[in-house]
């Protein structure tokens, strides 16, 4: 699975929310957030969070041992997930070889279900020629895009319920169009200004905040109109662009558990290495 978007539109708030859902299904886990390794380095980070003991620094017993590992695991009817964020940083090298791991498998079935998470410029390294076949090896595609306006209006309303608000007004309907321009959509950027704003009406003493508020704010901060530091403009909806949806990627993920589950408990003609 491939998980991209740009900076600051909730990817690893997603990774997270998903890592809890796993572990609630006691799916195993691991979950790569450095991708600043070689492939020694991502191959020990990896083992050592699957919890999986291994004594040797050899790479075919690393190997050998993570393929034996998931057979059990398997055999019992249970599956693991590795997630890799930041995965736009990896070194070639690397992803070649998350792409041999995807070679772990049975007659019938993935062993290792991967998920690479990382920023858009991961779909342009994907494009390379050198990677084409893990390219060629991604199931699903998901992206996080910025907030509509309507989308940032019903952000903030919940922030605030769940921050305790009982319903009366904070932001004036100009002051959350304003953090939306500024923002350009972008949730971190938003969390920002409704922070500091939050902050400056309060040294104010002013109940309400307005836009002249987020004005001076976004001035603060060097946010432009329409623009933030770093982050592109709100792009123009498309009909063939979806909003990543989360409950559909624990669904498919949950599929691909119950796949597993589904299958026998022994594998015929197969043994351990």
């Amino acid at each position: 699975m491939l998980l991209t978007g740009e900076v600051g539109t909730g990817k690893t708030t997603l990774i997270n929310k998903l890592l809890e859902w796993l572990r609630l299904q006691q799916v195993a886990t691991a979950f790569i957030f450095n991708s600043r390794l070689n492939v020694p380095q991502f191959l020990d980070y990896m083992m050592a969070d699957f919890a999986i003991p291994c004594d040797s620094k050899l790479k075919s017993q690393i190997l050998l041992r993570l393929y034996n590992w998931l057979l059990d695991r398997y055999r019992a009817g249970e599956t693991a997930v590795l997630i890799v964020d930041e995965a736009q940083s990896l070194s070639d090298e690397v992803l070649e070889e998350i792409r041999m791991l995807t070679n772990l498998e049975t007659f019938t079935e993935k062993l290792l279900q991967i998920v690479l998470v990382g920023q858009p410029e991961l779909e342009q390294k994907l494009k390379q020629p050198q990677l084409r076949q893990l390219r060629q090896r991604l199931t699903l595609r998901a992206k996080t895009h910025a907030l509509t306006l309507e989308e940032t209006k019903a952000y903030v309303q919940q922030r605030l319920r769940i921050a305790g608000s009982n319903g009366q007004q904070i932001f004036e309907p100009e002051a959350v169009t304003a953090i939306h321009r500024y923002a350009a959509g972008i949730p971190r950027v938003i969390n920002l200004l409704c922070e500091h704003c939050l902050v400056s009406s309060f040294v104010d003493q002013q109940k309400v905040i307005g836009p002249a508020v987020v004005d001076g704010v976004a001035r603060d901060f060097d946010l432009g109109d329409n623009t933030t530091s770093g982050a592109l403009p709100v792009p123009a909806p498309s009909p063939n662009l979806d909003k990543f949806d989360l409950v559909d990627a624990l669904r498919s993920l949950a599929t691909l558990a119950d796949r597993l589950r589904e299958e026998e408990k022994d594998l015929p003609n197969e043994r351990k290495l």
